[in-house]
This record gives structure tokens, C-alpha cells and sequence, in this order.
């Protein structure tokens, strides 16, 4: 049983003028994979790399199986942590890079042997020890990057960011791999990434941060379904965000007026393109601007007479036209005001 707890971290840069993560606490469970979610500048790196030691929190708890490891060094702690940057040995073959940690705890040669061994089998690289670092590719020194947290059977896997270096195709392809790999060994992680698609197909939960707090903490689908405030809604997947007005139980934005049962007063209306039902017509709410064809679905770029863009998703995009009047008629939406959440559901 692994379990971290956070309990109100800060960390505080440039002699006190820079927060950069403030009375943080999250508990990650045994064997749970947990996403910390945001953009440049949140928080989630800084955080991550105090989990691991190599920063000191300015306040705060940090616990491993109720062990106290705030102001252990790294080699102290029971954690692993990959980077993005792989930092591997370049003068070492893989199993030397492999090795190294399972030397300095003393261990037996035909003990690390097997270690090593065993572990390159699990990442898919059995046969790769003799390989030279500068030999492998890209995801290849990836793997062997997890290989070399691994290898020490840490209680904790920490990731920051390992696949932002690689091409799509790739970093999809290893994302499954790595997932796969958590769950066979049971292993509780800490994963920290910009990357929305990476949040949503790998984590149990997700941690939204935004200047260095949290924002929401959910499962993926409550995440992407059921955002709490407009930042949360805007950051996850493609969101229409529309500030406008709501009178009467009508919300409207020039020409766009939809129900929405709240007080009167501004609110930011949110909706996703697979929610926004279009209806050609003229003149219609909005101008059609762009129609991208994807093959399994279409995409349609609509301008408001403000010139407001929203978008649209469609499965026949062959019946919208750049220029074309449309109807919107949304089927699920959800209402901000003040940043908070005030109604979801249908219009």
C-alpha cells in the first residue's frame, strides 16, 4: 500500500514575490494514477518536483504511507520521477544507466542482473541493455527513462511532462504503454502535463490548477462534463464561451437567445461543439466562416454579428457553405456568474 498526501503546500520564489504554489493538498490513493492539469505557469512542475525533493516547500506536509518526507533528499524518498528531458547517462549503455541506482544500494551483480533484465522486459526494450543511449530513439530513451525509476521499485512514480518532446503519433502510442504498465504493477502516480488528451485518457482523477491553486479535482468525464468554473470549461477540450446578458430567463448575446433559468444579471453561457445543433436558414443567428471536413465528423466555424467565433460540430458538413446563414440551437449547456457555476443542464 502506497498512499501520497499533500496537505497545504506552498512554495514561494524571488524572496516572497512570486507564489507559485499556494496551500496546495491533494491525497492520492494506492495504485491511483492522478493528472495534475494546467497551463505554463500553474504550479504543476513546482509541485511535482517537491513531491520528488528537488524543491523545498516554504510550508506544508508531505507524507508517503504516513511518513513525514517534507525535507528528505530525493535519494532519500521512496519516489521515481521521469523527466521530459529523459536525462539519461550518455556514457553509459542502457543497462549501466539501469544499473547505476541498484549499485549504490549495494545489491548483488546477478541480483541487479535480473532487476535489470526484468524491468527492460516490461517497457518492451528485453534485449536492449548492451544498446548505447545514443542509439535508441526517441521513444525508445523514453522507456528506458521509465525502466530506470522503475528498476528501484519506488512506492511513488512521479512523471513531469515525459512524452512533450515526442511526435503525436508516438506520444500516444507510449501514453497507452505507460498506462498499461501503471496498471499491471499497481503503482500510484503523479503524472504533470499540459496535454488535455493525455489528462483525460490516462488519469483516475484529474487536478486542474491554475496560478498555483486548484481549480477542480474529478474523474475525467466529470471533468470534461461537468466543469465548475469557466477556466475549468475553457481548458478542457473545445468549449464555446459567450459572455452575455440574462433577462426574463433568457440569455442572449445579440442575435443568439437561449432559456436558461437564472436571475438576471451577466453570466457567460458554455457550450460544447458537439452540443450545438445547426439548422441552415437565413438570415439566421450566425454566418457560417469555415467548414473543415474531418471524415468521421465535421467542424463549423460560425461568426456572431459581433463577430464572435463559435463552433459547431456536425456529421455532415457537406450542408454548411462559408457565407451561409445558420440556426443555433444548443442541447446541453451550463451558465457561470461570478465564476461560479449556476445552472447545467438542457436550455
Amino acid at each position: 500500500m502506497s498512499v501520497l498526501k499533500i496537505k497545504d503546500v506552498t512554495k514561494i520564489f524571488s524572496s516572497g514575490q512570486v507564489v507559485a504554489v499556494d496551500t496546495f493538498s491533494l491525497d492520492v490513493a494506492d495504485g491511483e494514477l492522478v493528472c495534475l492539469l494546467g497551463p505554463s505557469g500553474s504550479g504543476k512542475s513546482t509541485l511535482l518536483r517537491m513531491v520528488g525533493g528537488f524543491e523545498q516547500p516554504s510550508g506544508g506536509l508531505i507524507t508517503i504511507d504516513g511518513e513525514d518526507i517534507t525535507h528528505l533528499p530525493p535519494e532519500k524518498r521512496p519516489t521515481g520521477m521521469v523527466f521530459q528531458s529523459h536525462a539519461l547517462w550518455t556514457h553509459m549503455n542502457v543497462f549501466k544507466n539501469l544499473a547505476f541506482g541498484l549499485k549504490l544500494r549495494r545489491l548483488p551483480a546477478d541480483e541487479i542482473k535480473r532487476k535489470v533484465e526484468a524491468v527492460l522486459e516490461l517497457v518492451g526494450l528485453g534485449g536492449y541493455g548492451n544498446r548505447h543511449v545514443g542509439q535508441l530513439s526517441g521513444g525508445q530513451q523514453q522507456r528506458v527513462a521509465l525502466a530506470r525509476s522503475l528498476v528501484l521499485e519506488p512506492k511513488i512514480l512521479l512523471l513531469d511532462e515525459p512524452f512533450a518532446s515526442l511526435d503525436q503519433h508516438l506520444r500516444e502510442r507510449l501514453r497507452e504503454e505507460v498506462r498499461d504498465i501503471q496498471q499491471r504493477l499497481g503503482i500510484t502516480t503523479l503524472f504533470v502535463t499540459h496535454g488535455q488528451d493525455e489528462a483525460l485518457s490516462m488519469a483516475d482523477r484529474i487536478v486542474v490548477m491554475r496560478d498555483g491553486r486548484t481549480e477542480q479535482i474529478d474523474r475525467p468525464d466529470v471533468i470534461y462534463r461537468q466543469p465548475k468554473t469557466p477556466f475549468v470549461a475553457g481548458f478542457i477540450g473545445t468549449m464555446n464561451l459567450v459572455d452575455g446578458q440574462v433577462s426574463d430567463g433568457r440569455f442572449s448575446r445579440g442575435g443568439f437567445t437561449v432559456p436558461v433559468p437564472v436571475g438576471d444579471g451577466p453570466a457567460i453561457l458554455a457550450v460544447r461543439p458537439e452540443a450545438l445543433d445547426l439548422e441552415a436558414a437565413e438570415p439566421g443567428q450566425a454566418r457560417v466562416h469555415r467548414v473543415t471536413d474531418y471524415g468521421t465528423h465535421g467542424l463549423v466555424d460560425l461568426d456572431l454579428p459581433d463577430g464572435l467565433r463559435l463552433k459547431a460540430m456536425v456529421s455532415h458538413p457537406d450542408l454548411f457553405k462559408p457565407g451561409q446563414g445558420a440556426l443555433l440551437k444548443p442541447r446541453a449547456i451550463a451558465a457561470y456568474r461570478d465564476d461560479e457555476l449556476i445552472h447545467q443542464g438542457q436550455p
